[in-house]
């Protein structure tokens, strides 16, 4: 990856907060001109813009994206009406109208799903009939201060300025992301055949290549050398219906990650959905026990950042060694996932070791 891309995917994945940072350094230039212009309630207006902003980073520290993007809507707004009335329609700061469009937009369909999206369809409307009124209510009102020929021309051009970036910038990354996933989805049918033995999204092992690497183990005779851990994100529909597909898709490869680094040297399978088996060679049941409690805690603490929102997920896990009572893979894998099941009604977030009667004892 070239350094262009490199920036391109840091920008795409906190566009919200390059957004609200040049927000900061565009009231700060206002600031610096209303000030030398001695136009007071600029002044004013722009350190309480620059105190929203500031709040809107720690926001999207946390991956609070509606109320940032409501925030930056109703502050450009409200700051455009409010410095049309005092230094006039002269000054260009509708312009600002015009480069939030583009925020409307890409972040409304972000944040928007279905038939939700009539809301990003207001907001333009809405957007488009503050600036008619403004130039209606304003072309014949003098201004409350007159500000110099020289000031004026600086704040045509500037607003010109930020309206021209923000339609280019956010045009440029649409199109880079929307390429992106084209050039994604054309890899990905790259690798799809009959045969295929790795699983598309995650590249673990699918079902096909996976189960032929047990089979050798239970001819062997090689008994208690290898155990069966059977995984299960919790509440992942949650994830899916909360934040999207598209972070749901996240959430499995970060996963997928976490257990690469965590249960090196054992194989790993996508069994499918949200559902991950471990094949744990050479390992007896208390080893296996320490690597599945590390990875547990692991996947609890270390949450997927998707466009700079943290979802944090868990999972449970059902543990089984082989012995020579199971016949086929599918068997042991089976009473992994029984053991599995009974952690999903049990609380959730755990490992399951051993049978639990009706009661819950062993």
């Amino acid at each position: 990856m070239n350094s262009f891309q490199k920036i391109m995917h840091f920008l795409i994945h906190n566009s919200i907060l390059f957004t609200v940072i040049i927000m900061c350094l565009v009231h700060v230039t206002l600031l610096v001109v209303f000030v030398l212009t001695g136009v007071q309630p600029l002044v004013q207006f722009n350190v309480m813009s620059l105190v929203v902003y500031v709040f809107s980073i720690l926001l999207c520290k946390y991956g609070k994206i509606l109320p940032v993007y409501v925030s930056v809507i109703l502050e450009v707004t409200v700051y455009t009406i409010y410095s049309t009335h005092f230094i006039g329609l002269r000054c260009g700061t509708y312009c600002f109208l015009f480069a939030i469009v583009p925020i409307i937009i890409f972040f409304g369909c972000f944040i928007f799903k279905g038939a939700k999206r009539w809301i990003i369809v207001f907001l333009l409307a809405f957007n488009f009939l503050v600036f008619i009124l403004l130039y209606v209510g304003y072309v014949e009102i003098e201004p409350v201060y007159a500000l110099a020929p020289p000031i004026r021309l600086f704040l045509v051009i500037f607003s010109s300025f930020i309206m021209a970036f923000s339609t280019a910038f956010y045009n440029t990354i649409y199109i880079y992301s929307s390429e992106l996933d084209v050039k994604n989805l054309e890899l990905r049918n790259q690798k799809l055949s009959a045969d295929a033995k790795e699983d598309v999204l995650t590249t673990l092992l699918n079902r096909r290549g996976f189960l032929p690497l047990i089979e050798p183990l239970m001819a062997s005779g090689e008994s208690e050398q290898f155990c069966i851990a059977f995984c299960d994100i919790d509440d992942f529909k949650r994830v899916n219906d909360s934040y999207g597909h598209e972070a749901g898709d996240e959430v499995l490869r970060h996963i997928t990650r976490l257990m690469r680094k965590e249960m090196q040297g054992f194989d790993i399978c996508r069994w499918g959905g949200e559902e991950i088996v471990i094949l744990m060679k050479n390992c007896n049941m208390e080893i296996a026990r320490e690597k599945l409690e590390t990875l547990r805690k692991s996947i609890e603490t270390i949450p997927t950042v998707f466009y700079n929102k943290q979802i944090f997920v868990t999972i449970t896990i059902g543990l089984e060694r082989y012995m020579d009572i199971y016949n086929t893979p599918e068997e042991l894998i089976k009473v992994a996932d029984s053991r599995m099941y009974y952690g999903k009604q049990h609380g959730k977030n755990i490992l399951i070791f051993e049978d639990k009667d009706e009661t819950g004892e062993e």
